[in-house]
Parts: C-alpha cells; structure tokens; sequence
C-alpha cells in the first residue's frame, strides 16, 4: 500500500462521511452503543475539515481512514473522573474509522501512530482519547500502542473510558 495521512478538504466530507457511515453500522452490528445517537453525522465531518481537525488516510489517491485531530481542545477531559498522566499540552483524536475493505490491515493502529508523529511535529508529547467501554477494537490498539487507561469522562451523558499516552521528545 502506498499511505499518506493529511488534512482533509471540504469536497471529501461525503467520502468521509460514507467511511463513518459504515463504521457507524457496524458498531451496532457489534452490538455497541458508541455512535448510535445520530452522532457523528455529515455537519459534524464539516465542521472538522473547516476548523482543520480532519485528517485522511489514503492509499495512492482513495481515502480509506479518517480521524478528527484537535490539540488542546476538549472540554469533557476537563472532567475526568480519574487522573490524566499529564496536564501540559495534548492532542485528542476523534472519530477514527476505516474503509470496510481495508478492515484487518492495522489501518487504525497506523492512524493513531500518525497522531503520533504529528503531535511530535507540533511539540505535544501527550496524546488523549476515549471510547465507549463496549468498542472492543478500539480498546485493544490502545492496549497495543501502550496508553494508559486514566479514567471516565462524559460524553452526551454517557460514561467512555479516557486513556492517555505520553511520547518521547526523542522519539
């Protein structure tokens, strides 16, 4: 495969949004709770690319992930039931999901080390996330690329699981 991960640009939110779409299904397949409230939704991909927070993966020129980035923007972590690593700077990644066809393919995983590289690139040594307690997937890359779990935070009056993992300035 040959992979570039960038920001987003608004005439992709519907390629995007059918990515999420799918993802969104098969969580309820999965029997998940996470996204079945109407969120995340088509507005909500915009708003992303809009304020700079979308990032594609793609192989050669077909999108196949997707992720909303943020650095030091997310209230709910203000909340935390628990204890955060850290309290300086961070980046939070929403919203990550992959092409069905390439599910299986540690697409995700290369998302989130991704995240990695462009924290780094911005002096953030901090990476926070969440998900709901019943997304499986998600909860074993975060096992597998050493975050923390610290915690609960809330989000549209469900509780998610917080973690955080810190990166090396020599990395």
């Amino acid at each position: 495969m040959d992979l570039n991960f960038r920001k987003a640009v608004l005439n992709e939110s519907n390629l995007i949004w059918d990515i999420l779409s799918q993802a969104i299904l098969r969580r309820k397949e999965d029997g998940s709770q996470q996204w079945q409230d109407g969120y995340p939704n088509l507005d909500v991909v915009k708003k992303d690319i809009e304020k700079g927070a979308g990032y594609v993966l793609t192989n050669k020129e077909e999108i196949i992930g997707y992720a909303s980035i943020v650095f030091n923007d997310e209230p709910a972590y203000e909340k935390l039931d628990g204890k955060w690593l850290t309290n300086g700077d961070f980046a939070v990644l929403h919203r990550l999901a992959v092409s069905p066809e390439y599910l299986g393919k540690g697409l995700a995983k290369k998302i989130l080390l991704y995240t990695e590289e462009l924290a780094l690139q911005n002096e953030i040594y901090s990476i926070k996330v969440d998900t709901n307690f019943d997304n499986i997937p998600m909860l074993k890359i975060f096992e597998k690329l050493d975050y923390v779990y610290c915690g609960e935070v809330e989000f549209r009056g469900g509780k998610r699981k917080a973690f955080e993992k810190t990166l090396s300035k020599n990395a």
